[in-house]
């Protein structure tokens, strides 16, 4: 099995657990010149954007500190063009993360706030 069919399965194992927990999907994959978003969700009554993140081992820490400053700056520039795109910016919005850690499945509310960086 090649990398991007791991991590499809893990998109997968992640978007269940979402469900599991009450999310409902809205997008996956969502591409801008930003970045990808993973999954699109909505989630008590906040829109959500979850980046999830899958690590086999160990060896390199856990699969969510892979969720570095840049990917998060990506995943926000991301979002706003999601959001002007489709109007929304009235919603409360909220970033999640799913680490898949071998087996282990873990959701991350609030995992990264928006900052203001002076970029």
């Amino acid at each position: 099995m090649n990398t991007r069919q791991e991590g499809l399965l893990g998109e997968e194992k992640a978007i269940k657990a979402l469900k599991k927990r009450g999310y409902k999907i809205l997008e996956r994959n969502h591409t801008t010149r930003f970045g990808e978003i993973d999954v699109i969700a909505e989630e008590g009554g906040c829109l959500v954007f979850v980046e999830v993140k899958k690590r086999n081992t160990g060896r390199f820490g856990d699969a969510l500190s892979a969720i570095t400053k840049l990917k998060q700056r990506h995943i926000v520039k991301s979002a706003l063009w999601y959001m002007k795109k489709h109007k929304c910016f009235d919603r409360h919005v909220r970033f999640d993360a799913v680490g898949l850690d071998g087996e282990q499945v873990k959701i991350v509310k609030s995992a990264f706030m928006v900052e203001n960086d002076g970029r």
